[in-house]
């Protein structure tokens, strides 16, 4: 059996190494009738606005839930505290890893807009649905202290429970789908390669309305819900959803679309089954002989080197001097789909190094907010509630922000000719190494707080705390946002909504880490002589808070080295099109076809 490379070129493709004479394809978009859109009338930063609304009321009404939801479920549903506890931290992965879904589901099916208003639709409903229930004695357990009463408390049963997880999870159905859409609908408004410095200013922008709307929730709505029942906690957070709504929707007729392309799995399977039948051909002398894009392919990936065994997808065979009637897509791809996945695959390695990232953010969510219970949270005749920590980050990047996109980006772009000032792998690495120093703060401040309380009993006021607050706010600025533009930026055509969704599933991921990290050192520690991990106790001046705060300084170290190792993998074994963000029009018609013995 001879073996026949062949390369179906829809076109010539000008080499993308030569960026002066690179002719640059602009993505097909359409306006809100599903017409070519017209870059004098749809896009750019006037639509993208609308989208930051939604970005913004979206993110105050779920933050305003979720930080009140175990208070809630403990003392309105009467659920034990450790099944309230797995209530609340399955609701934030199911959020997070939902963001997948959605993705998924506006690159294949739907696009970004309908994506997004079909689920915002569906969280609105979750939080009016959460509201009415709140409010109807008759739809929650009967009234009960569960400090007083304990186990005497009623526990919502039956149609009362049923009604609380549908409303939970609508919500958490509905904006796990909405986020990646959020942030990839409002950057569909920019052409990567006709406007890259306004594409890196909205990431900016898209994180500020982010910080804004999680620092309104944080203060304001978490106090109404303290002090006006949940309620009408509740109903501001439909309110807010509403207003996002509305804001989504009033930016219609400005938006450009792109379309889905179809399933995007299909295409990721058909190479790994084309190159699993075909693991023992031998690979071509030249990769250029590789079968190449089909004639329906308005762009085309040019080959790289990097995981060389998927090639072999593109291996076309022929029996006997014909075509074999076996080579159906599920046995021979195109170059372009092959490397579609490779880019997807070279991916996931910076994703993974993100994981710690969040682990250490779960920490601040949780143990800093008890570290800050162990000290004096009185600012002369006001209390300051523990967990209202959380906002310093957000107070702080509501400047730092501004100054970073109209300061920084432009110095930095001066120096290094990059459109974002300095690239978004940089960009992440400098915001992974800087983590580090907010686990140092706190194992520190944690040594100092815990050594004042056993020697003299003095109590540290809480401020003592804030540096590991802001220091970690600095950091999720650089990490972020840098980790939403990489995924964005990087990702292949009609993937680019599911690939942003990778970004929250390393939320969900960084959470799940840090519940496996909390047990194994517990197990580990309490192995010992006295029995007693480092955090078995609800005691903090019984536990060893400040070492596990040092562990997690270490692992977020040897995580930025082992993320500066695959970043600068990641940047040698960049295809030509990820280095220009754009994709090359592919110009002539010819078909080209080689034979091999």
């Amino acid at each position: 059996m001879d073996m026949e490379i062949g390369q179906d070129f829809k076109g010539e493709v000008e080499d993308s190494n030569c960026p002066d004479e690179q002719e640059v394809m602009e993505e097909t978009t359409l306006d809100w009738r599903g017409r070519p859109s017209n870059p004098a009338k749809h896009g750019g930063i006037r639509a993208a606005l609308f989208v930051l609304g939604l970005q913004g009321f979206e993110i105050m009404g779920l933050a305003a839930v979720g930080n009140n939801l175990i208070t809630y479920v403990i003392n309105e549903m009467h659920f034990s505290l450790s099944k309230s506890a797995n209530i609340v931290t399955n609701f934030i992965g199911t959020v997070f890893l939902l963001a997948l879904l959605g993705g998924y589901l506006s690159d294949s099916f739907l696009g970004c807009f309908w994506t997004a208003l079909i689920f915002a639709f569906l969280e609105l409903s979750g939080f009016i649905l959460l509201s009415i229930q709140a409010h109807i004695p008759q739809l929650k357990p009967p009234k009960c202290n569960v400090l007083i009463d304990g186990e005497g408390c009623e526990e919502a049963k039956g149609l009362k429970a049923l009604i609380f997880y549908i409303a939970l999870y609508l919500v958490a159905l509905g904006s796990g789908c909405v986020k990646p859409n959020m942030i990839a609908h409002g950057a569909n408004q920019f052409d990567p390669n006709q406007n890259p410095k306004k594409l890196s200013t909205y990431f900016n922008a898209a994180y500020f309305a982010f910080s804004v709307g999680e620092l309104v929730a944080l203060t304001l709505l978490v106090w109404v819900q303290t002090h006006s029942g949940m309620d009408v906690g509740f109903g501001i957070s439909a309110a807010a959803m509403a207003m996002g709504l509305i804001s989504l929707v009033c930016g219609t007729v400005l938006y450009r679309n792109k379309p889905p392309q179809g399933s995007i799995f299909t295409p990721i399977s058909q190479v790994f089954v084309a190159a699993f039948l075909k693991r023992k051909t031998e690979f071509p002398s030249d990769p250029r002989m590789l079968h190449g894009s089909r004639p329906t392919l308005s762009y085309h990936l040019h080959h790289t080197n990097r995981f060389r065994f998927l090639d072999k997808a593109c291996i076309k065979q022929v029996e006997d001097g014909a075509l074999s009637s076996k080579e159906n897509p599920w046995r021979l791809c195109t170059v372009t789909q092959v490397e579609q996945v490779k880019v997807l695959l070279s991916m996931i390695p910076i994703f993974a190094c993100t994981i710690i990232f969040n682990t250490i953010l779960a920490q601040l969510q949780t143990f800093s907010v008890q570290q800050g219970s162990a000290m004096d949270t009185n600012l002369k005749s006001f209390k300051i509630p523990p967990a209202s920590l959380q906002a310093i980050p957000y107070m702080m990047l509501i400047f730092i922000l501004p100054l970073y996109d109209a300061v920084f980006v432009p110095f930095a772009r001066n120096l290094t000719a990059h459109p974002s000032g300095i690239s978004p792998l940089l960009r992440i690495g400098l915001g992974l190494f800087t983590a580090t120093f907010s686990m140092v703060s706190a194992a520190l401040t944690e040594h100092k707080r815990k050594t004042a309380s056993e020697k003299s009993g003095e109590i540290l006021s809480i401020f003592w705390i804030a540096p590991q607050f802001l220091i970690f706010g600095f950091s999720e600025m650089l990490t972020a946002v840098g980790l939403i533009e990489f995924f964005y930026k990087e990702s292949t055509k009609g993937m680019q909504t599911f690939a942003t969704s990778m970004t929250y599933c390393s939320y969900s991921f960084g959470f799940y880490l840090s519940s496996v990290l909390v047990s194994m050192v517990n197990k580990i520690t309490s192995s010992g002589s006295k029995g007693k991990g480092w955090l078995s106790d609800n005691n903090l001046n019984n536990d060893r808070l400040d070492l596990f705060y040092w562990l997690l300084a270490g692992l977020s170290f040897l995580n930025f080295l082992n993320y500066v190792f695959w970043a600068r993998w990641f940047s040698r074994n960049r295809s030509p099109e990820q280095r220009s963000f754009g994709t090359t029009k592919v110009v002539g018609d010819n078909d080209d076809s080689i034979s091999v013995a």
